[in-house]
């Protein structure tokens, strides 16, 4: 299993609308490294949730369960999307703040290229966030 962070503004599309959805694919990738990431992915994958712009946050975790596919927003066919359903609220939301002052995340994309809207996590940063957010998943 691979780890990774989407970006959303949540006055486009918040955590809490997600978890009412139950489910979405995530479109509008027009990034080449981030359409890369969205190819990576593989059902079961994990992902946190970060608020982007507003909150600057992440504020939960959720789960690959389809693979990329075009993107039905666009015919072009350069761009992907993958099905996410919510996984997991995180008990405490990790602002930015706390992630840029943790040397231990100074490696981290989200502090390294903060503008990528899809980032791989690694298996150290997934656990050192998942401590901040004083969350506990099951496998």
């Amino acid at each position: 299993m691979a780890y990774w962070l989407v970006k959303s503004e949540p006055f486009k599309y918040s955590w809490d609308q997600f978890q009412k959805d139950g489910r979405t694919f995530w479109d509008g990738v027009r990034n080449y490294q981030a359409r890369n990431n969205l190819k990576a992915m593989q059902t079961g994958d994990l992902l946190l949730w970060y608020h982007s712009n507003e909150g600057l946050e992440i504020v939960g975790i959720a789960q690959v369960v389809k693979e990329a596919y075009q993107d039905p927003t666009t015919e072009d066919a350069n761009w992907v999307v993958v099905d996410l359903i919510p996984y997991k609220t995180l008990t405490k939301t990790v602002k930015l703040a706390q992630v840029k002052n943790d040397v231990r995340l100074s490696q981290m994309a989200l502090v390294r290229m903060g503008r990528l809207s899809v980032q791989p996590v690694t298996d150290e940063e997934w656990w050192i966030i998942m401590d901040m957010a004083e969350t506990s998943i099951e496998f």
